[in-house]
């Protein structure tokens, strides 16, 4: 089965996810409106700024069918403010912040501070066997999690170690970190097959 998943396409490296996406044999293609999301068998939110895709999806009219997406069990993939995106609950959001939600997590946004604080990582991932370049910028964490939810990944160094950076629950998957801009494809592997398997 060749795939076909979307890449929300309103703000944040929507080239580099349909670039990976491409070379791990799936249809990639952006997303920017309801008619484009109802052709995709899985969907990748992107890194940029919560509030702001929130905004954008609302103007555009995809908040709404984004949600009944999750709800009706669409795979989708949220990394750093997808992540956000996809929590239920967000920890120091914005006043009256938006998100897509069917993730059960609380996540805290910009847990690992401003853009100066930004690291890279090499990460110890669940069903990896190498570790892999995790590179964050102004990230979320996931603070509390259900049970319902595998946790994937833990930050290993520094003072933020132990806090959780990827999850995944049924058919969504989030990542706290940048896959891809980190040069390896093998998380984006992951969330191929799980909509392959969906």
């Amino acid at each position: 089965m060749t795939p076909t998943i979307g890449v929300l396409a309103l703000q944040g490296d929507v080239h580099e996810h349909l670039t990976t996406l491409g070379a791990l044999g799936a249809r990639a293609r952006p997303v920017r409106r309801p008619a484009e999301l109802a052709t995709c068998d899985g969907l990748v939110l992107p890194g940029g700024e919560s509030t702001t895709i929130a905004r954008l999806a609302g103007l555009t009219g995809l908040l709404e069918p984004l949600r009944e997406a999750v709800r009706a069990g669409l795979p989708v993939f949220g990394t750093c403010a997808g992540m956000v995106l996809l929590a239920d609950r967000v920890a120091d959001g914005a006043a009256g912040q938006q998100t897509v939600g069917g993730l059960h997590v609380t996540v805290r946004r910009n847990a690992f501070g401003r853009q100066v604080a930004s690291f890279e990582e090499r990460l110890a991932v669940s069903g990896l066997v190498d570790p892999v370049p995790a590179v964050f910028i102004r990230a979320p964490w996931v603070e509390d999690a259900d049970d319902d939810v595998e946790v994937l990944a833990r930050v290993g160094t520094g003072p933020a170690t132990g806090r959780i950076v990827a999850v995944r629950q049924g058919s969504l998957m989030a990542t706290s970190f940048h896959p891809e801009v980190g040069g390896d494809d093998r998380i984006h592997g992951l969330f191929v097959d799980l909509v392959r398997s969906a």
